[in-house]
């Protein structure tokens, strides 16, 4: 289904319990809706599901950028404005993290609760020539170059070498990414500085992070969970940034606990 919101064209999924409680769940950097489909089977019992492909990502529209993480959320707001969704449960992974960090700052009457996953509120300064270089990769040498690079931080080696038929479906995302939407995201991304403002989220909010992830590591996580006063912690072993998918099942276990409380 797509919905005129915020001048772009979004595409978005709803499944599960009609008339639940609504959780919208939002994608990394490079990926799209399918990348949830681990937690549909645990979800879609207790929740309506509202999953949506990020503006420059899937089938919605990828406008050239620069975006920014204002600009994501407020595609956030509305879509669910259309949706007549008045609040709901976010839970977001890695750029989906910052994205629910500026609805958390900017709309909290909307939330219900955040889930902040594999995702950090600060993109340091001795980060930004690598942010420049994928960019640049990016743009000269399109999406290819960086699907290898991207999967060996996304996974563990082990996983990398199993059979899962989620590694298929994150590649081919990854790869049919519009390099303009790849970019205009990684813009706002670099540009990520909240930390110092996650004292003022009040909704109860989880964090989980893969205890191996090399991008958004268990460091970033902590500093998130020291100043959210409302937050819980919860490192996930064996698995590096989409521990979504790396362990659907622990992750699973500890969402729908939370969520269920909230």
């Amino acid at each position: 289904m797509f919905a005129e919101a915020n001048g772009i064209r979004i595409h978005y999924e709803l499944s599960g319990k009609k008339g639940g409680p609504v959780v919208i769940l939002s994608h990394s950097l490079g990926s799209n809706v399918a990348m949830w489909e681990p937690q549909l089977p645990a979800l879609e019992p207790h929740f309506q599901l509202l999953r949506y492909d990020v503006r420059g990502h899937g089938a919605s529209d990828a406008p050239e950028g620069p975006y920014t993480l204002e600009m994501l959320a407020q595609d956030v707001v509305g879509l669910l404005d259309l949706l007549k969704m008045e609040k709901v449960h976010f839970v977001g992974l890695s750029m989906g993290g910052m994205i629910g960090q500026h609805l958390a700052l900017s709309h909290p009457q909307r939330l219900r609760s955040l889930v902040l996953c594999d995702t950090a509120a600060l993109v340091p300064q001795d980060a930004q020539p690598l942010w420049r270089e994928r960019i640049a990769t990016a743009r000269e040498r399109g999406m290819e170059a960086l699907v290898d690079s991207t999967l060996e931080r996304w996974f563990t080696p082990s996983f990398l070498k199993g059979s899962s038929p989620m590694l298929a479906t994150i590649r081919k995302a990854f790869l049919a990414t519009p390099v303009e939407g790849y970019i205009g995201a990684s813009e706002a991304i670099r540009r990520l500085n909240t930390l110092e403002r996650l004292s003022e989220i009040k909704v109860p909010t989880l964090i989980m992070v893969g205890e191996d992830d090399p991008g958004t590591p268990v460091a970033a996580s902590e500093a998130m969970h020291s100043r959210i006063q409302s937050s819980k912690l919860v490192v996930l072993p064996d698995c590096r940034h989409l521990s979504n998918v790396e362990q659907a099942a622990l992750f699973n276990q500890h969402l729908l606990s939370f969520l269920m409380a909230h």
